[in-house]
């Protein structure tokens, strides 16, 4: 009928404090990402694809984010981790859902970017707005389907033993790891999955910044050099840090990995990655400074 989260039981002295940092980090991120996507949305100059997708990025972290932690603090501020059969189910979906569509909006980003340095003359024609909207409705709604079956999947299996998820959300590891019976074939599933929406999207990612630098490189002053990787570089620290907790999670060989190495990476990649990605975008690139020092001075002239 219902699993319980242990969430972070085993240090019980360090409830509160953790309450209070996980709470200033949410709201941090909230504020953060919206205020990216006002900045956009206001300032004439931001009008281009790349911050198009930007703010859907800040939008999808905002969505991602809203997922675990509130659920996270209502069971550090009650000690209480009692979740629902469906309720775990759905925040499994979501969780998986909106980590798919941003393993997609990243390689969409990185084909901007693509475009932007190795084809720059067709660059208006190739991104137009059609085509931006076109990517991003694609990036937010082909994992859907499959995350949904994948979901339907795993809860219809036995759970006939323990209902504690050493955890503290319902992520697919530590949950799978509850069923009875035989899960080889949802194993295998889970692999496929992750196969198609983290490490082909990697590829096409690498593929892609393999060009992006080999055309950054043959550039014959050192400024334009300079500017060029300033706009790529903010992303590939995205990427890199996302992928790389998201392989570590999804692909790794399920008995290499114990529960507190799992909850701690998960922790990595639902928080920490999130709260520094508006930092990552913000403080690397001059115009969303610029964008945000005219903002400060229309609202505190």
């Amino acid at each position: 009928v219902e699993f319980v989260l242990l969430g972070f039981s085993d240090i019980p002295n360090l409830q509160w404090i953790l309450f209070g940092i996980f709470l200033v980090i949410y709201l941090t991120i909230l504020m953060c990402n919206s205020i990216i996507i006002l900045i956009i949305r206001i300032d004439p100059a931001l009008q281009t694809p790349m911050y198009f997708f930007l703010s859907n990025f800040s939008f999808l972290e905002i969505c991602y984010v809203t997922v675990t932690i509130p659920r996270m603090l209502m069971d550090l501020l009650t000690q209480k981790g009692n979740i629902s059969f469906f309720a775990c189910a759905a925040q499994m979906c979501f969780v998986l859902m909106f980590g798919g569509s941003e393993c997609l909006l990243l390689t969409v980003m990185a084909y901007d970017r693509y475009v932007a340095i190795c084809n720059p003359l067709h660059y208006p024609l190739v991104m137009n707005h059609k085509v931006c909207v076109q990517l991003v409705t694609v990036a937010w709604i082909s994992g859907v389907p499959v995350v949904i079956g994948q979901t339907c999947q795993i809860f219809s299996l036995p759970f006939c033993g323990s209902n504690t998820i050493n955890h503290f959300f319902c992520d697919l590891p530590p949950v799978l790891k509850l069923a009875c019976g035989d899960t080889f074939l949802n194993e295998i599933a889970v692999y496929v999955v992750a196969v198609v929406f983290v490490m082909i999207p990697f590829l096409l990612i690498v593929v892609s910044y393999g060009k992006i630098i080999s055309n950054i490189l043959k550039l014959s002053t050192a400024k334009g050099r300079a500017k060029a990787f300033s706009t790529c570089s903010s992303h590939l620290i995205v990427v890199v840090l996302f992928y790389g907790t998201a392989t570590i999670t999804y692909l790794q060989p399920k008995p290499n990995q114990s529960e507190g190495v799992g909850k701690l990476i998960s922790l990595f990649y639902t928080i920490l990655i999130p709260t520094l990605n508006p930092l990552i975008y913000t403080l690397r690139n001059k115009d969303i400074m610029v964008a945000l020092r005219k903002l400060l001075t229309k609202l505190l002239p």
